[in-house]
Parts: C-alpha cells; sequence; structure tokens
C-alpha cells in the first residue's frame, strides 16, 4: 500500500517505501537501510506511545524477537522502544501469511502440509530452547517463504520458566485468537507454558489441511467454550495425522506430545514431495509467481484447493470473515459450523502486527469479534448526546418541570408504596407502575407526549397498575391491571396503543400467572387460565399460533435476539427438574426441551446456547434480581449438551449477562465482573451506590451503570473495573424493599435513570454532574 501524507519519510535511519499493514495499535511500513537492506518496520501509534504498560509490552515483544534465532523465525535487525514513537525492524520475508495463502489457494496438499508442519516444529525448538512461549501461534503470524515457514510477532509471548517474566496481561484481559488459543490460555493464563504451543500448532494444522478450524464458531465466546470443553472437530483429517493431532489438541497439558516427538511423528505420517510432481509457486509480495512449495500449481490452482479438502470447492466454505473464505461444500457436515472467527492479517514481510492485532476480552470476551479493537482514548470515550438532548428530570405522576399531573393520581406525589417501571425506544421513553397510566415521555427533554385514556379521572389509583410489555412497529404493549371492588383478582388485559398519539388500539383480556411477553414481531398472551400462550400480531391483535403450556407447570418466558424460550417449573412439591424449551416463533412448536435442576433460572442466552444460574442454599428459581447463585449452566438445545461451571464463590446480589461475562451487583454496592466461561472473577469494585438492582451495559462505550433507589448513579470501566465516576442522589429515595429496582436506560449517548418512586432524570455520561438546574 502506498504511504500516506502524514506518514513519516523515515524512521531510524530507515527510509520508509510503503505500507505493509496497519492496526489499532501502529502501522507495519516496508523499508530501506542506505545499504539497500529492505526491512520491516513496526511503527506505534502516537497516543499509545504515552502508555506506560503497552511500552513494556512493546520491549518484552523486542527481547522475544532478540532471544529467537533459527530458520524458521525472522530476527529482529534494529528497534527504538525508547523513542518517541517506539518502532522495531526485523528481516523483511517477501511472503504472504499462511492466512492468505489458504484463503487464496485453499487447504494444503499432504506434501506442502509436511514442509509446513516439520518447519513451525523447528521454529518453536528455537523459540522454547530460547525461554520463550509464542502465545499466538496461528495462520496470520505465519509467512508463507520460498524456502519455508516464518513465525512472526511474539507481541504476546512470555518467558517460559515458571515465575519468570510478566504477562502484562491486565485483570479483566485475555490475550490471543480463542480458536487457536489453548483451554489454558483462557482458564489460567499465566500458567501457559511451551504445551500451549503445541495445541496452537494442532488448531493450525488442522485448518491448514482442511481450511476450517477444529473449534470453529459463530461466536468468540463459544469458540472458547469449545477449546475448553469439547472435542475438536477434525474431519477431513486423513489417519495418521489425525492421530497425531488429536494428542496435540488434548485438554491436559500433561498429554501433549513434545516437539522432537512430533518431529519424527509428522516425518513419517506426511508424504516427501515427489519429485515426478510438477512444479508448485508461491505468490510473491509483488503479485508475481515464484518458485517454491507453497501452495498453489502455477498452470492448474485447482489441484491445490480440491485435494485434502472436505468436499470440494474453495476452502472454508460456509465460513463469511476476513479468515479463510469462499465458496463450495467443505463445511459440509460440520456441527455448527460458522466462519473461522479470526482476521487474516495481510501483511507482507517479517513484522505482523503484532500488538495492533491481538484480542482484547474486556472483560470476559471482546466486544468487537474483528481484532484489533482498542480502548477509546480518554478525551472520546463517551458517545455524543442526540441532538436537542438537555439535562431533564421529571416524574411519572407529577412532571415539576412541565405541571403535567396523572390523571388518577394527586398532584402532591404517588400513592403510598407504588412502584414504576420504564422502557425506552427509539427517542421516547415510556413507563407504567401503580396508579401511573402509560404515558411516552421525550426522551430529549423528558416532556409528557401523551399519557393514556384507559381510566378516569378520579379512579382509585390504588387499583390500578400498568406495565410496558414491549414496543414494535409503532405499537406499545401495554399489561394492565385494574381492581375491582369485591373482586379478589385483579381483571387483567394487554393493551396496544399507538406509539404516536396514546390511542388505544385493540384490547385483550389475559388471565393466568404467566406474564405476557414481546418476541420479535409478536405479543405473546397467556389464556385459558395460563394453560396456553397465544402469539398475537402487536398492530391488530390478530392471533398467529396457540402454545399449549406443560400441564401443571409454571411457565416464564424469555426473548433474546431472534429465539424464544420458556422455563417450566412442576408445582408439585420436591420438584428436583424443571423444563426448558426452545420455541418456534414461526408455529409455536417446541424445537428442543431440556432437563435443568429445579434451582435455577435462565438468564439469557449466549450464541443461541441458553444460560442458566444455579440457586445455592434455597429452594425455587434464581432471578435477575436478588438472588443467591454460585454456579452457571451453559446449554445446547441442539445436542442437549450441559456444562455447569462453579464460580469462584457464592453471590447474593443481581446479575446481567453480556458479552459472555456476568456483571454481580450487591445490596452493599459491591460489583463484580465473573467469567461465564470459567467461573473466575475478573475485577471486584466497591461504589456507594446500593440496591441497584442488575445493571446495564453499554457496549459502544464499554460501560457498566448502575443506580440506587435514591437516583444515585455510578459508571464503571468494563475492562479493568474501574469507577468512572458517581453522582450524588438526586430524589428522597425508595425503599431498599421495593419489588421494582432502579434502572437506567441508554438513549443515545445520554442516560435515562427510573428510580422506584416514579422520579426519571436524564444525564450526559462525559459531565454527570450537569443537572436540569445547573445546565
Amino acid at each position: 500500500m502506498p504511504l500516506h501524507k502524514d506518514d513519516p519519510k523515515s524512521v531510524g535511519g530507515y527510509r520508509l517505501v510503503d505500507r505493509l499493514g496497519a492496526g489499532g495499535m501502529g502501522i507495519v511500513y516496508r523499508g530501506r537501510a542506505r545499504s539497500g537492506r529492505e526491512v520491516a518496520v513496526k511503527v506505534v501509534h502516537a497516543q499509545y506511545a504515552e502508555d506506560q504498560v503497552f511500552r513494556a509490552r512493546f520491549r518484552q515483544e523486542i527481547d522475544a524477537v532478540r532471544k529467537v534465532s533459527g530458520a524458521f523465525t525472522a530476527p529482529v535487525v534494529d528497534a527504538d522502544p525508547e523513542a518517541v514513537r517506539p518502532w522495531m525492524a526485523t528481516q523483511y520475508v517477501p511472503a504472504r501469511s499462511l492466512a492468505e495463502q489458504i484463503r487464496e489457494f485453499g487447504a494444503l496438499r499432504p506434501a506442502q502440509l509436511r514442509q509446513l508442519a516439520l518447519g513451525l516444529v523447528e521454529a518453536l525448538r528455537d523459540i522454547h530452547r530460547a525461554g520463550v512461549v509464542h502465545r499466538d501461534l496461528k495462520p496470520a503470524n505465519v509467512l508463507m517463504a520460498e524456502d519455508g515457514p516464518r513465525v512472526i510477532d511474539f507481541g504476546i509471548s512470555r518467558a517460559a520458566e515458571s515465575g519468570n517474566g510478566n504477562t502484562l496481561t491486565e485483570t479483566g484481559q485475555l490475550i490471543g485468537t480463542p480458536p487457536f488459543m489453548s483451554p489454558e490460555q483462557f482458564t489460567d493464563a499465566r500458567s501457559v507454558g511451551p504445551a500451549s504451543d503445541v495445541f496452537s500448532l494442532g488448531a493450525l494444522l488442522v485448518f491448514s489441511a482442511t481450511g476450517s478450524g477444529p473449534f470453529d464458531a459463530d461466536s468468540p465466546y463459544m469458540t472458547a467454550f469449545r477449546v475448553v470443553h469439547e472435542a475438536p472437530v477434525l474431519d477431513g483429517v486423513a489417519q495418521p495425522l489425525r492421530a497425531i493431532l488429536e494428542r496435540c489438541l488434548t485438554k491436559d497439558v500433561t498429554d501433549r506430545p513434545g516437539l522432537d516427538v512430533l518431529a519424527k511423528e509428522f516425518a513419517d505420517a506426511l508424504p516427501e514431495p515427489d519429485p515426478a510432481d510438477p512444479p508448485t509457486m508461491t505468490l510473491r509480495s509483488d503479485g508475481l509467481l515464484g518458485a517454491g512449495t507453497f501452495p498453489g500449481n502455477a498452470t492448474d490452482r485447482t489441484a491445490a484447493t480440491g485435494s485434502g479438502r472436505r468436499g470440494g470447492g474453495r476452502a472454508g466454505s460456509g465460513t463469511s470473515g476476513s479468515g479463510a473464505s469462499g465458496s463450495g461444500t467443505a463445511g459440509s457436515g460440520r456441527r455448527g459450523l460458522a466462519r473461522p472467527l479470526w482476521a487474516a492479517v495481510g501483511t507482507v514481510g517479517a513484522v505482523g502486527l503484532g500488538l495492533l492485532a491481538y484480542i482484547t476480552y474486556g472483560p470476559g470476551f471482546p466486544q468487537s469479534w474483528s481484532g484489533g479493537s482498542s480502548p477509546a482514548p480518554a478525551s472520546s470515550r463517551w458517545a455524543a448526546v442526540p441532538t436537542g438532548w438537555t439535562p431533564w428530570r421529571t416524574t411519572v405522576f407529577k412532571e415539576a418541570r412541565w405541571g403535567e399531573v396523572n390523571a388518577l393520581g394527586a398532584a402532591d406525589g404517588p400513592p403510598s408504596g407504588s412502584q414504576s417501571e420504564c422502557l425506552s425506544q427509539g427517542d421516547a421513553v415510556y413507563c407504567g407502575g401503580d396508579g401511573v397510566l402509560p404515558v411516552r415521555l421525550d426522551g430529549r427533554t423528558g416532556k409528557t407526549v401523551w399519557r393514556a385514556a384507559l381510566a378516569a379521572p378520579g379512579d382509585d389509583p390504588t387499583g390500578y397498575n400498568s406495565s410496558v410489555v414491549g414496543v414494535y412497529d409503532g405499537v406499545v404493549l401495554v399489561r394492565q391491571a385494574v381492581a375491582k371492588e369485591g373482586s379478589a383478582t385483579n381483571p387483567t388485559a394487554v393493551v396496544a396503543l399507538d406509539a404516536k398519539d396514546g390511542n388505544e388500539l385493540w384490547q385483550r383480556k389475559v388471565d393466568g400467572d404467566v406474564d405476557p411477553v414481546m418476541s420479535g414481531s409478536l405479543v405473546l398472551t397467556p389464556e385459558t387460565g395460563g394453560r396456553t400462550m397465544t402469539a398475537r400480531n402487536p398492530r391488530t391483535g390478530a392471533a398467529r399460533w396457540v402454545m399449549q403450556l406443560p400441564a401443571r407447570d409454571y411457565c416464564t418466558f424469555l426473548s433474546a435476539g431472534s429465539g424464544l424460550y420458556a422455563q417450566c417449573y412442576p408445582t408439585e412439591q420436591n420438584a428436583k427438574y424443571s423444563a426448558l424449551l426452545e420455541v418456534n416463533t414461526g408455529d409455536g412448536t417446541v424445537t428442543a426441551r431440556q432437563q435443568v435442576p429445579f434451582e435455577s433460572g435462565l438468564i439469557g442466552v449466549v450464541d443461541s446456547h441458553p444460560a442458566l444460574l444455579l440457586a445455592e442454599g434455597e429452594s425455587g428459581s434464581v432471578s435477575l434480581e436478588d438472588s443467591t447463585f454460585g454456579r452457571i449452566l451453559l446449554t445446547d438445545p441442539t445436542t442437549g449438551g450441559q456444562v455447569t461451571t462453579k464460580l469462584a464463590k457464592t453471590y447474593d446480589g443481581s446479575a446481567t449477562l453480556a458479552v459472555g461475562t456476568l456483571w454481580i451487583t450487591g445490596s452493599n454496592g459491591q460489583v463484580t465482573a465473573v467469567s461465564a466461561l470459567t467461573g473466575k472473577a475478573l475485577w471486584q469494585t466497591r461504589t456507594s451506590v446500593e440496591y441497584s438492582g442488575p445493571p446495564t451495559y453499554d457496549s459502544r462505550t464499554h460501560t457498566l451503570y448502575l443506580a440506587s433507589p435514591s437516583g444515585r448513579v455510578a459508571a464503571l470501566d468494563t475492562r479493568k473495573g474501574t469507577l468512572l465516576w458517581e453522582t450524588a442522589a438526586r430524589t428522597d429515595g425508595g425503599s431498599p424493599d421495593d419489588a421494582a429496582s432502579p434502572k437506567v436506560l441508554l438513549y443515545g449517548g445520554a442516560v435515562t435513570v427510573m428510580t422506584p418512586d416514579g422520579t426519571l432524570f436524564s444525564l450526559d455520561p462525559a459531565h454527570p454532574d450537569r443537572t436540569s438546574e445547573s445546565g
């Protein structure tokens, strides 16, 4: 790639010729010394040059590469980690990465695989003899030179000797590329040794032989889950190579073969090139074909791409990432095959993007699965607030600013003990509650847009309750209960309101203890005493289908993404199990059913895999609010598989599940991040925000928000657990015993907070202390 106008002309005396690649933390150039010798120069971005932890990691990389010297690694030529912008120059190798070769030509033939496997074993021997563990051996870090592979990029390597070296890995971060990481890199990164590179070598060779990794999945979370818990998928790898790779990919570190053993076994298992074979060629960095043994034939590329793979076509069928790509049937028959989840770094030369391309989990798993993501500078951490937004404060009972009075309630405040809850969508906030008619507020100003006329002024507010079920296609779905004098029950209905003006579109009486729920373009209403759920069109109320619920069971529903799940609990005493159902939203049929512990509660779905918290020391289900739990159960509706992970301790509190992490808040204001995969605590932070209920996770800014009943708000950085700010209390508070917890709603770059007493206010996270009074 040509140099940009703001690129330096030279670095460390090396004239820069062109760009080889760029990542989130730096740029790699092709440079030329005065003698004409070409080098690959990695230069750190200016904003990270001030980060002392990053500088230390960069020095560690330079030291690691300098220790390693062999035919299949690229040596450091020059470096200056103390420069204003740290840089490192290594031998320039005119070759593409293995990732690009597989993407361009398909899986390797056995003879090509032999040279790759033996070359990588020799490279790892040199690396380990130097006392270094690479820790990120992957196709993007292997250059396919004419005389054999070169291992590059030691940006996350560390000393192999026990107790030596510093991983420089901050709490809450796992560094590597999940499809090629070892199980111990996920479960105990500080114990990683040379055997970890053997595991990565096995995964890399499976990919090279088939075009697909042995643990490919739809997300980094499920990839990591498979690496830690499941057997590798080795379809398409022929014996005897398959048996060798199975031993490389065993979970037990002590069962993996050593490099000397592998060298002999690879030499015996893989054929040497037949002198009668036509010469094969490699595509050089300049786009020309040169003599060599990788990977495609100059005159017949299909010969290279068609052999050694599952079916015809290009390697990596069924994939759509920036790693191996192509079409065909190469991946057919694989369990849950999805795109290989790593980005092929298109860098030519000995210096890969290194620290530029590592994956940072924060905490638990990455927010973005494209590689190279990095923390935003503090000045740009917060997203811009919506146009026209100003700080505001109001109440669903009587608006202090606008003077509008709730038709049911008194002008001086809510009925005693009342609670309210709100939902945010687009530029609107929709609220309901005890004694609160459904109301729409403008998210920019807090002003009331409309209040539904579902009851007459002067009606008893203590006998009325509304809650917002969901919003879809301009329709607000509300559950409404109205107490009738002399009646033991409150007649309940689902009411559809026009989102523009609050006018009623339709109403349907419902009964039973099951709550109505929104699932995509449907609203599900309980009927016939709670024995059936009817899916209806939100705008018309027309029935789409009816689902029969299990007899004598109490069911709760959860809609997650495009999936709909129900957990049904038997009503008889001493029941040990409940049923977890996956429901087809097209016709209401149950597509999967699993038996799960009775003392559990469905809390969310991770890539179509339902997750349940398991109760400790109590009988009954677990909810997101105020439960005691010590384990998490991950299930696979397709295979019926279940994995239970013990958490680091038993927790009392509320939880939110997002990006593979449990965010747990205790009543004392303590916040803990726990990996849902390993059960280990990633960080723990004390705040003064007590009785917050489940926190709110903002994936755009990597921020966790929590609020107290008194309107005190805190923001934490999800990567490290750093407390970013706290505000003072903004209301007189609500009782900690209130069933409804305070809630933080996201509106563009702004944050709206709802407290149980009906107070709502909106703030700018970049300036949390600014109020409607202060401006």
